[in-house]
């Protein structure tokens, strides 16, 4: 193979809004590989061409002058590709600016995705009301309403969660140019409110892929739209979200006032949706962390009321909260209170109902972390396996894996046996 570069090959991944790291993920192959074509180090396997295709919409033969090396930095076009015939028609061949490394592209790619939210946030805050709005402005939103909801359950479905961004990203550049045009003020509303939803999706993604920061931003612009849009459910489940952040690096004590104010503004919401009851269960957990048993069940009977709601009581992919993992809670709970026997029930009943591979991996962590604590090493070994067994066969690097990680912090007591070190070693290679 001849030393070069593949600028086509990188532009047009770019473009099609995938990071190499996405573009791996979807076609099942690791960020180096799709990083040594675009070097032109090695070329595509025939088992991959035919993915590669479908995710940058080329031909095969479209595919062949992407992989067009260029040793100079500058695209090489021989004689058989200066002018190609398309449908009848000649194409003129393509001008292509050189190529940057992946660190550059990535960075270039976070700061479009920055770009985008400071301008969101600026229309958010600054609209151009009118007091006619334009007469489809109503249908056109109930579409967006219903793509983002679309959105929201092919990422639920998505056993890789980082492949749905591309087509989210677009969503939301759509709807920040809609929030540039004059508009009336319950049409603002309404665009502030799909702004929201579709901006927690997004932070969704990122908190998956362990890149807090810009989950962050997201949970923060969604608040900010939400109540601009008054929109108080919605409000609410970003505060939630965000609080997620600082579960996560167990910083309990700055939870506890973020999930105070989001049961707040969700008594100001529909109490027919499930909000207050989400609320009141995330809240269970801080309390959990701070070792307070009582507050931890008292929150965790709220949330039990979610039983007694009329159905349905989710309006889209935002709310996601409908009792069926109260059992999960519970044991992740009291696994964190050391309650290790009524952890055990709760968990063992939740993963025999529980179905998509990010919840079964995060119950059979929870599990094997059990096992750390009552010493018992079958069970870590069992169910800790069948975890990373889930993160290898998704991909997953984030939800799941994040938990790995902290059962292999644990693990350290059973490291004198070889069984629990060939499991932590797994779990380092995730």
């Amino acid at each position: 193979m001849t030393a070069g570069r593949r600028p086509r090959l990188a532009k047009r991944r770019s473009m099609r809004g995938f990071s190499q790291e996405a573009l791996a993920t979807a076609l099942g192959a690791d960020r180096s590989t799709v990083a040594r074509w675009e070097r032109g180090q090695c070329d595509p396997q025939p088992h991959h061409r035919s993915k590669l295709c479908g995710l940058l919409q080329t031909s095969p033969d479209e595919l062949d002058e992407l992989l067009t090396i260029d040793a100079t930095g500058t695209q090489v076009q021989g004689a058989a590709t200066q002018r190609r015939v398309l449908h009848g028609r000649v194409i003129a061949p393509t001008v292509v600016t050189p190529d940057v490394g992946s660190d550059e592209l990535e960075d270039m790619n976070r700061r479009e995705l920055l770009r985008l939210l400071s301008t969101a946030g600026t229309l958010i805050a600054v609209p151009d009301i009118v007091v006619d709005g334009h007469a489809d402005d109503l249908e056109q939103i109930s579409q967006y309403e219903q793509l983002n909801s679309h959105l929201w359950q092919v990422y639920a479905l998505s056993e890789s969660k980082r492949t749905v961004y591309p087509v989210v990203r677009q969503q939301l550049d759509l709807l920040t140019r809609r929030l540039d045009r004059s508009h009336s003020s319950a049409t603002h509303k309404r665009i502030c409110a799909a702004t929201s939803d579709l901006l927690q999706l997004t932070g969704e993604i990122f908190f998956d892929a362990n890149r807090y920061t810009d989950a962050t931003h997201c949970y923060k612009l969604a608040a900010d739209a939400s109540k601009e849009g008054e929109a108080f459910d919605l409000w609410a489940c970003a505060l939630t979200r965000l609080a997620y952040l600082s579960m996560y690096e167990r910083r309990f004590d700055d939870v506890t006032p973020i999930l105070e104010g989001a049961a707040r503004v969700a008594r100001h919401g529909d109490g027919q949706l499930a909000t207050r009851h989400w609320v009141a269960a995330v809240q269970a957990e801080a309390h959990a962390g701070r070792r307070d048993l009582e507050a931890c069940e008292r929150a965790l009977d709220k949330a039990e009321l979610v039983r007694a709601l009329t159905w349905p009581v989710m309006p889209g992919g935002w709310l996601r909260f409908d009792g069926s993992r109260l059992a999960e809670e519970r044991g992740t709970c009291y696994s964190a209170l050391g309650r290790a026997d009524l952890a055990s029930e709760a968990l063992t009943e939740a993963l025999n109902t529980a179905t998509s591979p990010r919840r079964r991996g995060s119950i059979l962590t929870d599990l094997a972390a059990l096992g750390v604590q009552t010493r018992d090493l079958d069970r870590v070994l069992d169910c800790g396996g069948q975890a990373v067994e889930l993160a290898e066969r998704t991909r997953s690097s984030g939800y799941i894996g994040r938990k790995l990680q902290g059962l292999r912090t644990q693990l350290t007591p059973l490291s004198s046996d070889n069984r629990a070190a060939q499991l932590s070693d797994r779990i380092a290679q995730l």
